[in-house]
C-alpha cells in the first residue's frame, strides 16, 4: 500500500478540529495525519498538540490561504499520496481504501475524489464537489449531483467510477509527484477555484481525474469561508485567471469577453437587488484581474491546451432557460 498523508489545513478551526479530528484519526487507518496551521490565532495548535501529541502540526507564520497554506505545508510532508481534507469534513469508516485502491489499479489516474454529501442534509450531495466536477465552455463549474445551487438527493445514481474534470478541494487525493510536477496550487488564487485550476492543468497534460461512489464523506459547507463580498471577489477574479491560464488559444479572448459581459450582467442584477457590496466586489475582481493579466498570460507556457475541456456549452442556459435542474437532465446533444 502506498504511503498516505491525510492533511488537514486549519485556520482558527478549534471547534471543527474538536468535532472532526477524532473521527479522521479513527477512520484513516494506515495513513499518517498532519495538521497544517495557517497562522491561527485561536488555541487550535495548543489543543491539537496536547490532545494528540503524535500528530505533527506544521505551523505557518501567517494565513496564506488554501493554496499557499497547502503549498508551504506539504513541502514538509513525505508521502506518495496526499489526501487533502477540509477541517469541516466528516470522514466515514471506509472512505480511504477504495480511493487508494484506484491508484493501485490504474496508473493513469493521478487524482481521485470521494462523493461529498452535505453534513446537515445527509441524503443530499454537497455544493462543494458533489459526485465530481465539470465546467462549461465559460469555465463555470458544476457537478454530478449539483447544478449551480441545486443539489440532488443521493440515490446511488452516480455510484460508478467515472473520469471527471475537477476534484473538490474539500476532499480529494492526489499523487504527490503529480502535485509537485505541476507546481502545486497557484498561490495567486489564495482561496476558491485553485483546485479547478490545478485539475485543468493536469487535464491538459493528459492525466486522468476520477470520482468514486464507493467512498463517501460529509461536508458542512461554508464553515471555513462563508458567502461574503470577499468570497464573491475571489470567485469572479479567480475564474478569469483560471481561464486565462488554461483555455486553448482559439477560445481564449472570445471566452474572456463573454465572461466579462456575463459578470457585468451579474453585477447589474446585484445592484438592482440593492446588494451594492456584491456589485463592488465584482468590479474590484475585474480591476485585479486586469492588473494581473500579463503575468497570468505568461503562465500559459507551451503546454498544449485541450479544446475538449467542457462538458456543456452554457450551464446557465441549461438551468434557467431549459430548466435542466440535475445532471442527468443535461442533454449531451446540446453543445
Amino acid at each position: 500500500m502506498k504511503s498516505t498523508a491525510v492533511v488537514l489545513l486549519n485556520y482558527n478551526g478549534l471547534k471543527l478540529l474538536k468535532k472532526f479530528l477524532p473521527v479522521a484519526i479513527k477512520n484513516s487507518k494506515n495513513a499518517s495525519i498532519f495538521i497544517i496551521d495557517n497562522g491561527s490565532t485561536d488555541d487550535s495548535v495548543l489543543w491539537t498538540k496536547a490532545t494528540y501529541p503524535n500528530i505533527e502540526c506544521i505551523v505557518l507564520d501567517s494565513n496564506k490561504g488554501y493554496a499557499g497554506g497547502y503549498n508551504e505545508g506539504l513541502k514538509n510532508i513525505k508521502a506518495e499520496i496526499y489526501a487533502l481534507v477540509n477541517t469541516d469534513v466528516e470522514l466515514t469508516l471506509n472512505w480511504l481504501p477504495p480511493l487508494l485502491n484506484r491508484f493501485d489499479s490504474n496508473s493513469e489516474t493521478v487524482v481521485v475524489q470521494p462523493h461529498i454529501l452535505n453534513y446537515n442534509r445527509r441524503t443530499h450531495f454537497d455544493y462543494a464537489g458533489a459526485a465530481g466536477g465539470y465546467i462549461d465552455s465559460l469555465g463555470i463549474p458544476f457537478c454530478r449531483g449539483r447544478i449551480l445551487n441545486q443539489c440532488e438527493e443521493d440515490n446511488n445514481q452516480y455510484n460508478e467510477t467515472v473520469p471527471i474534470f475537477w476534484a473538490s478541494g474539500a476532499c480529494f487525493l492526489i499523487r504527490s509527484n503529480t502535485f509537485w510536477e505541476f507546481g502545486g496550487f497557484d498561490t495567486n488564487f489564495f482561496a476558491h477555484q485553485e483546485e479547478i485550476d490545478l485539475c485543468w492543468r493536469i487535464f491538459n497534460a493528459g492525466y486522468t481525474i476520477e470520482a468514486l461512489g464507493q467512498s463517501k464523506v460529509y461536508h458542512i459547507g461554508g464553515a471555513t469561508l462563508p458567502t461574503s463580498p470577499r468570497k464573491i471577489y475571489l470567485n469572479h477574479r479567480n475564474s478569469l485567471i483560471m481561464c486565462t491560464k488554461n483555455l486553448p488559444d482559439n477560445k481564449l479572448f472570445s471566452t474572456l469577453l463573454k465572461k466579462i459581459l456575463l459578470d457585468g450582467i451579474i453585477g447589474i442584477i446585484y445592484f438592482m437587488k440593492f446588494n451594492f457590496k456584491a456589485t463592488f466586489s465584482i468590479i474590484k475582481a475585474h480591476f485585479s484581474f486586469y492588473k494581473m493579466f500579463k503575468a497570468n498570460y505568461l503562465l500559459r507556457n507551451n503546454q498544449k491546451k485541450s479544446d475538449k475541456y467542457f462538458l456543456r456549452k452554457n450551464v446557465i442556459i441549461d438551468y434557467f432557460l431549459f430548466r435542466r435542474l440535475n445532471f442527468k437532465e443535461l442533454d449531451k446533444n446540446y453543445k
